[in-house]
């Protein structure tokens, strides 16, 4: 906190949680995804000064505020895409926490990117761990990324099981507490896919 601040937070509609991190952090301006959530959140808040905007718009004007140097990339899924893509186009640095941007758009993040000479910088699991591996080292000497994964519920099944597993049984994440798609898209390695789509982009290596 010595070092920098929250000018603006993004949310969804978890209004409750929103409103503590406005008393915690106390950042200039929050968006939320509803218009009709604004007033409500207004009265969470008992007095606390903030700006209140909505929508994709708000979140975009959020992104592309003067006063914001990083912008911390987390919408989830599609939404994500606009308010990060206006983030790049203002000159901001992105610290990417959502990986579908670049799995919908990669192509057309890299050159706004290389266009405003932003970074894109990767923050969540396997590709900060690799992004960190590849510091001080040359692109060229790079011959193979390796992406991990935890296996989720069916690491030790069979293969001639997996025609049979049910939704509960892929809901049963051994290692983390995540939505149901997310959760669903982890077992099925659809995830990973993605990952592989994302790691194409930001490590600006082919597939093979």
């Amino acid at each position: 906190p010595d070092q920098f601040r929250i000018y603006g937070m993004v949310a969804g509609v978890n209004l409750q949680r929103l409103a503590a991190q406005i008393v915690e952090f106390a950042p200039r301006v929050v968006s939320v995804k509803n218009e009709k959530d604004v007033s409500r959140l207004r009265r969470l808040l008992n007095g606390q000064q903030v700006e209140i905007l909505w929508g994709e718009g708000g979140a975009a004007q959020i992104a592309s505020a003067v006063e914001v140097d990083v912008v911390l990339a987390a919408i989830v899924g599609g939404a994500g895409l606009l308010p990060t893509l206006t983030g790049v186009n203002a000159g901001k640095e992105i610290a990417l926490a959502n990986k579908e941007a670049l799995v919908m758009a990669g192509e057309l993040f890299l050159n706004a990117a290389k266009k405003k000479g932003v970074r894109l910088l990767p923050v969540d699991s396997e590709h900060s761990a690799i992004f960190q591996c590849l510091q001080g080292n040359r692109r060229e000497e790079v011959d193979k990324l390796i992406l991990t994964a935890s296996g989720g519920p069916f690491l030790k099944t069979p293969l001639k099981q997996l025609n049979r597993v049910t939704v509960a049984q892929a809901l049963k994440h051994p290692n983390w507490k995540m939505g149901r798609k997310i959760t669903i898209d982890s077992a099925t390695m659809m995830n990973k896919g993605l990952e592989v789509v994302e790691a194409r982009w930001v490590f600006q290596m082919e597939p093979e």
